[in-house]
């Protein structure tokens, strides 16, 4: 068998295991996993070590000292000016040496492409983590912003709490809701050139940081 035999032959077995054209959405098999038997320590670990192989930065803290521990990150990136969702925690900046700009919730308080485009650094909360992935999910809630708050600025600092981290993508989708304006973040915005050249920064932040809250809210 050649090449463009084998190809072929591919293509018809994936034709013959294929659901039938007729078949409804509803019967449509769903034995897929939804649920996970990993303690959280299990996935958290998982979660990091996914995280660091994508080339995030990734940091503990422990809920007491996560005020300490982002205005640590923040300036050993050398960040002075900072811009936040409208709904985060304010008490998670308030230890920051930087300038913390708000993005409002409505026009004329929303920053610009180009103002986001000389801020330093952007910190927000996520909706999911999935440790399989390693992704960071943002829904666009308060404490999340606008997507672009996201994709201008070079350094992205978001925090994770425990319970929002979840074993697969199944359990994940379970949690967030199909009509907001979801972001998957996996690792720092990179591609490759025609030689596989990597290049990072080209469609987001050239640096994701991400701080893992040890202990329950």
């Amino acid at each position: 068998m050649n090449a463009r035999e084998e190809v072929l032959a591919r293509i018809a077995a994936a034709h013959r295991i294929a659901p039938p054209p007729e078949l409804r959405y509803e019967d449509i098999s769903r034995e897929y996993r939804t649920t996970s038997d990993s303690e959280t320590a299990q996935l958290t670990e998982l979660l990091i070590d996914r995280l660091v192989d994508y080339r995030a930065l990734v940091r503990d803290s422990s809920a007491g000292d996560l005020a300490a521990t982002i205005d640590t990150a923040l300036t050993e990136r050398g960040s002075r000016r900072v811009v936040a969702p409208a709904g985060l925690d304010p008490s998670w900046t308030a230890n920051v040496a930087a300038e913390v700009l708000t993005d409002g919730a409505f026009g004329d308080d929303q920053f610009s492409v180009s103002q986001l485009d000389v801020a330093d650094a952007v910190i927000t909360s996520c909706a999911v983590a999935i440790a399989e992935t390693g992704t960071l999910v943002l829904d666009g809630s308060p404490d999340q912003g606008r997507r672009v708050l996201t994709l201008i600025p070079d350094y992205h600092l978001c925090v994770v709490f425990p319970d929002q981290i979840v074993a697969d993508v199944p359990q994940a989708l379970a949690r967030l809701e199909a009509s907001r304006p979801l972001t998957m973040i996996s690792g720092p915005s990179a591609t490759s050139d025609i030689e596989l050249n990597r290049v990072e920064g080209v469609h987001g932040p050239r640096t994701l940081e991400v701080i893992i809250v040890q202990n329950a809210r």
